[in-house]
């Protein structure tokens, strides 16, 4: 069984701060790689003005994820999932073969309460909650965790998420990244519209991987 970690999200646009929270995860899991899920648009962010559009999110998102086990996804444009129940049941369905465990950033914990079918989401597969920068503190407060923390798995044995009974959740202590997408936008209003990588000041994502093919476009 393939272990995969789902990253979902805007990627508006994609950033180091994406790569080295995957490639952290992957090494504190036990994965196989980690699958970037470009939304077509977030529930939660309708009407947004500064959401580009999906196919420069998605270039955003090769480009970031180039030379790294990390596979950029259109799955949910094209079965036309919306809300993230939805596609781990098509993603399931289409790969039998692979263990799931979604990573969700500690920002996107407080909201979890507002997904559609958000217990659904944990009896179907496990979450890694990522730390993030500012956002430590709010975690135990999360609404959602009133219901979740009677499943919480120490991160020590992070390792062995595909053993777990569901629902099971884990908080992963990553090393910080202050990067931030909104940050970019503020700085680059227009960084969709210009050819080449984005550049954000600071480290370099680190030594190259071998690279992956793309998700099937039959599948996702």
């Amino acid at each position: 069984m393939a272990r995969i970690g789902l990253l979902g999200g805007s990627f508006n646009p994609a950033h180091r701060g994406h790569r080295r929270i995957s490639l952290a995860a992957m090494r504190a899991l036990g994965l196989d790689e980690v699958w970037w899920l470009v939304s077509p648009g977030n529930p939660l962010k309708e009407g947004a003005r500064d959401m580009a559009p999906f196919q420069a999110r998605l270039e955003s998102a090769r480009a970031a994820a180039r030379g790294a086990p990390i596979r950029p996804s259109d799955f949910e444009v094209r079965v036309g999932t919306h809300y993230t129940v939805e596609t781990l049941d098509k993603l399931q369905r289409r790969y039998p073969n692979h263990d799931f465990i979604w990573l969700m950033g500690l920002d996107n914990l407080r909201n979890f309460h507002l997904w559609r079918d958000w217990r659904g989401i944990a009896r179907r597969v496990p979450i890694a909650v990522i730390s993030r920068p500012g956002y430590d503190r709010h975690a135990p407060a999360a609404r959602a965790m009133g219901w979740l923390r009677r499943f919480v798995h120490p991160s020590s044995q992070a390792k062995f998420w595909t053993e777990w009974s569901l629902p099971a959740i884990l908080l992963l202590r990553l090393p910080p990244d202050q990067t931030s997408a909104t940050a970019i936008r503020a700085l680059d209003p227009n960084w969709h519209l210009r050819s080449g990588p984005i550049h954000v000041p600071g480290p370099s994502f680190g030594m190259p991987l071998s690279p992956r093919r793309p998700l099937d476009r039959t599948s996702r």
